[in-house]
């Protein structure tokens, strides 16, 4: 039995990643650092101590395991943008996988394959209806940073001659978490309403089609390099509400929840809502076999809700 090992592995993608992963016989395996949180894991799940701040990791870790998933990183709308955050938000991201690369090098360990979340906002926390594919260059902002820095502490372990997977994530859609449970808070309470003009794309995805997306680019060789990890059809921050509102027969409002409000609340964050992305998962649809489940939104939505 082969062995996943997963950094974040508690986190929302790693909940069910590591649900599907057992149900398909691996065995998965976490970097851990003993918090309470961690008292919740699946008990089939191996735990192996790291302390990335004193540089310390379990090196039977790495021995033991046969594929990495880098999942860690600190939330992105769970406070407001100070300079002390964004380096946590970065930190979070970056030093990880550089500790689990030093270690790796100095092993001779190889993995047969790595696998690493990025961001669709590799490209621009706002880059309004252009049609991106991967071709397009990194954007300028904070956002941007954050990505381009994650894929380049990524690129450490592709150089030790490691096939590896960057995936471009959009908005993941799931009630446990990430941004459709703040949609389903005003929805839920009859005030549902597009936040700023409502016009900015959301591409999207179902949580099961990105974990699958995860375990089919460690079982295929064909995968290799950055892919934009998202469903086929982007909506507008409108439709998404309208269309939620819809599959759990609440409200909706028309009046849209001024771009000023939100900044004023959420600072520099506020672009992280009022900004948008009109994203092609190009190399998917042409490169692999990979069939989604819920390439429309209705039916992704009545999944998660209903």
């Amino acid at each position: 039995m082969k062995q996943v090992l997963l950094t974040g592995g508690t986190g929302l993608i790693g909940t069910r990643l590591t649900q599907l992963l057992i149900e398909g016989g691996y065995s998965v395996a976490y970097l851990t650092r003993g918090s309470r949180s961690e008292a919740k894991i699946n008990p089939k799940v191996k735990q192996y101590r790291w302390d990335v701040s004193k540089g310390t990791l379990d090196e039977n870790a790495l021995l033991d395991s046969h594929y990495l998933i880098h999942l860690a990183g600190a939330g992105i709308a769970e406070g407001r943008w100070t300079a002390q955050r964004k380096q946590e938000i970065i930190a979070s991201r970056v030093d990880t996988i550089e500790l689990i690369a030093r270690k790796l090098k100095a092993s001779g360990h190889r993995f047969e394959a790595f696998v690493s979340a990025s961001g669709i906002s590799y490209y621009g926390a706002d880059t309004g209806s252009e049609r991106i594919s991967e071709q397009h260059n990194a954007g300028r902002d904070f956002l941007s940073e954050v990505v381009i820095k994650w894929e380049a502490a990524a690129d450490e372990i592709a150089a030790l001659d490691i096939r590896t997977v960057k995936l471009r994530t959009g908005i993941v859609l799931d009630t446990k978490g990430g941004a459709l449970k703040s949609f389903l808070i005003p929805v839920r309470l009859t005030i549902g309403s597009p936040l700023g003009s409502g016009q900015q794309f959301i591409s999207w995805i179902h949580t099961d089609d990105l974990c699958r997306m995860y375990i089919d680019a460690l079982e295929n060789s064909s995968w290799t390099g950055a892919y934009n990890a998202v469903a086929p059809n982007p909506v507008t921050n409108e439709e998404l509400v309208k269309k939620t509102a819809e599959v759990l027969q609440k409200p909706y409002w028309a009046p849209n929840v001024p771009s000023w409000v939100l900044k004023a609340l959420f600072g520099e964050m506020s672009i992280a809502v009022l900004g948008g992305n009109y994203i092609l998962n190009q190399r998917i649809r042409l490169e692999t076999d990979f069939q989604y489940e819920y390439p429309e939104l209705e039916p992704a939505l009545k999944a998660i809700l209903t």
